[in-house]
């Protein structure tokens, strides 16, 4: 091999290792994270290659005000089924915020539900 073809080689695997690893610390580090109430109104499984659920989460603040949309994305298929199950149920649901994810293979959103509680009305 000569100089540039190995020097090429190189530059491609430094790249490809930066951006595992850049990629890495953007799901593994949290920028925040907490807890949002209201009725699931919409929730599906999306994607060509990536499948993940995606979801609209209705939040009412008080009796006969305007309702404002949480979008949240869901990879675990155990918190899916159980979201899927307590669909037109208040809900509350607790979520990580990672923002700078490289491709929207990982999800629609920066938002990614890790459980969910039915509340009492």
């Amino acid at each position: 091999m000569n100089g540039f073809v190995k020097w090429l080689l190189s530059l491609l695997l430094i790249g490809s290792v930066g951006l595992a690893a850049y990629t890495w610390i953007m799901f593994t580090w949290s920028y925040g994270s907490g807890e949002r109430a209201g009725y699931v109104q919409k929730f599906s499984n999306r994607g060509y290659i990536c499948k993940t659920w995606e979801g609209e989460l209705a939040m009412v603040s008080m009796p006969g005000t305007m309702s404002e949309k949480f979008f949240f994305t869901v990879r675990d298929d155990a918190v899916a089924q159980k979201i899927n199950a307590n669909l037109g149920k208040k809900v509350a649901l607790k979520y990580d915020q990672h923002i700078g994810l490289p491709t929207s293979c990982f999800g629609d959103t920066d938002y990614f539900v890790s459980d969910v509680v039915v509340l009492e009305e």
